[in-house]
């Protein structure tokens, strides 16, 4: 572990994402509790949720192959560039006077949009910069910088947002994309681009359009795809996984606000045991995933978030929740180590941006769905509510266990 923290361009890296998403966990914490407080509904944050994920639908089916084709430490740095304007913009507004719900609404859509293409490019770029012998030692510490970063920030909003407001928060927001532009810009120089195997046919390649050219890429991965059945296994596991987490916004504030009565400091509780659960999985999970494998670590997490997900709302004291938050976080560090690693151990990177957008997808595709039932059942029954995502962890668990067939010959096509 410690041969990774002495490569340079990786703890530029994971520096720059414990910082950006320090302010993110902030930003999203802040925005979902603004907008309970503003309307005191759930759908209302199933909206949320649902606009966190139409980018994704729109975008994923495209951007996979510019990842694949681009310097992906630009395309990060683009993306934190544009995103701290618009947060920036968003922050003056509700300092100079009361923002509104439709306004979030539409900064949380568009910051979003770039998160989507931003998490499959650092993936694909941690790929990149780290030997094929580190995968599990650097997504631990990917995993556990976003993570622990994201929700232990939502703790603290729920401390710090009576004091310092919407707008001082996604002023805090702006200043942490600034520091993470500049980590980025100091890992390399110059333009790299990951090698790609030679492409068949050069006369007609060169004669393509790029319209052409752009469904000849979609169609090498998907046979790729095709012809690795457990990857396709592990793929509709993060999809499910990634629907269910991403709905948890949908639950969360009501649970401090309607079960505990506990306001913003509740709420700040509950990310708090996530957070620290996420960061804490840092210690465990090489361990775990080498003894165990990446396939039954995943299936133990899948399973505790199922449980867990389940019971949290049925706790006698608010404590007992933030213990059940804090499993679920360690969890879902473990599941994300274990994913990742076993992501890219299977893919080339040259495929790495197209594969992980298809599971992108499809898990988006799901939260979407998801988000809008939830809400509308937790406003009649929060139990419920969290039951659902209970048991979409629950299907993810029996993916996770699911006997993959080996077909022969599973190898990567050209992308000829």
């Amino acid at each position: 572990m410690r041969s990774i923290l002495q490569k340079r361009a990786l703890r530029l890296v994971f520096g720059a994402n414990v910082i950006s998403m320090l302010g993110s966990g902030m930003n999203s914490a802040a925005v979902a509790w603004y907008i309970l407080e503003a309307t005191h509904s759930e759908v209302a944050l199933g909206n949320f949720a649902v606009l966190q994920t139409l980018p994704a639908m729109l975008m994923l089916p495209f951007t996979g192959v510019i990842i694949d084709r681009e310097d992906r430490r630009r395309l990060v740095m683009m993306l934190d560039a544009v995103r701290a304007l618009i947060i920036l913009t968003v922050s003056l507004l509700s300092f100079t006077r009361r923002v509104k719900v439709w306004e979030l609404y539409g900064m949380n859509t568009l910051v979003a949009a770039g998160f989507w293409m931003f998490w499959p490019t650092i993936t694909a770029l941690v790929q990149e910069l780290t030997p094929g012998e580190e995968f599990v030692h650097a997504n631990t510490f990917l995993l556990a910088g976003i993570q622990g970063g994201w929700l232990i920030a939502g703790s603290i909003v729920g401390f710090v947002y009576n004091r310092i407001g919407l707008g001082g928060v996604l002023l805090i927001d702006f200043s942490t994309y600034l520091v993470s532009f500049l980590c980025y810009l100091s890992v390399r120089s110059g333009r790299h681009v990951v090698p790609r195997p030679a492409e068949l046919h050069s006369d007609l390649v060169a004669a393509e359009t790029a319209l052409e050219r752009f469904l000849r890429e979609m169609r090498a991965a998907l046979r790729f795809l095709e012809a690795n059945r457990k990857l396709l296994l592990l793929g509709f596991c993060w999809a499910l996984f990634l629907g269910a987490m991403m709905t948890g916004v949908v639950v969360t504030p009501p649970l401090s606000e309607r079960v505990f009565h506990a306001g913003a400091v509740g709420y700040g509780w509950l990310n708090a045991g996530w957070g620290m659960g996420a960061f804490l999985s840092a210690f465990y999970a090489p361990w775990l995933i080498a003894r165990f494998g990446a396939r039954r670590s995943i299936a133990v997490s899948m399973g505790l978030l199922a449980i867990c997900m389940s019971v949290a709302p049925l706790a006698p004291a608010l404590a007992l929740a933030v213990c059940a938050y804090g499993v679920m976080g360690s969890a879902r560090g473990l599941s994300g180590v274990a994913m990742n690693t076993s992501l890219m151990q299977q893919v080339p990177p040259h495929f790495m941006g197209r594969v992980q957008n298809t599971f992108y997808f499809l898990g988006t595709a799901l939260q979407i769905a998801l988000a809008l039932l939830v809400a509308a059942v937790a406003q009649l029954n929060l139990v419920a509510g969290f039951s659902i995502i209970g048991m979409v962890y629950a299907v993810a668990f029996v993916s996770a266990i699911w006997p993959a067939p080996v077909a022969v010959g599973e190898v990567a096509p050209t992308e000829g």
